[in-house]
């Protein structure tokens, strides 16, 4: 059994799981403490994105599923918008992905960055828009339908890229690129 426990752990870096879990508790707490959408929204896109290029994209993709639970939970989500939160994460890993795979097939690393955070901040904005369409029409109540596309339409799109240019330059000062 010692020696299972020492294998697990050989392969465990320290460091990234203590980076993943504070990224996490910010990306976590911050929805259900600073219920401004356009404060917490770069806050948290920029978390996603600082996790995908300082950890790893597997916690990336893990990280996507949590915040807008916490920002459900904790107020800054209306409970009426229950019904968005799986797209929600669904559009947290478009952004995400989308990022990645530009940076990962451009030569220029950096110019790969911006393309994948403006295609993925679209993606990520046309994507909620069509499922409020969608949703908004079978779970929502009509009058509610225009105050949700507001909370989850444009303003997604500019916290996706705000969140983006955040992150892009705490990484230039982590010399990360």
């Amino acid at each position: 059994m010692d020696y299972l426990k020492i294998r697990t752990m050989e392969g465990v870096n320290v460091r990234e799981v203590a980076t993943f879990l504070g990224f996490a508790g910010v990306s976590t707490m911050l929805p259900i403490y600073i219920h401004l959408q356009w404060l917490t929204g770069p806050i948290v896109n920029a978390i996603l994105i600082l996790v995908l290029f300082i950890v790893g994209i597997r916690s990336a993709l893990v990280l996507c599923l949590v915040p807008s639970l916490m920002a459900l939970s904790g107020g800054l989500l209306p409970a009426v918008l229950a019904p968005m939160v799986p797209f929600i994460m669904i559009s947290n890993t478009i952004l995400v992905l989308s990022i990645d795979w530009f940076y990962n097939n451009f030569k220029d690393e950096q110019k790969g960055y911006w393309v994948g955070l403006f295609v993925g901040a679209t993606a990520k904005f046309l994507f909620l828009f069509f499922s409020i369409k969608i949703i908004g029409k079978l779970l929502i109540k009509q009058e509610l339908v225009v105050k949700v596309a507001q909370q989850l339409g444009w303003l997604q799109l500019a916290t996706a890229i705000f969140g983006g240019v955040i992150a892009w330059v705490i990484l230039k000062w982590l010399k990360r690129f």
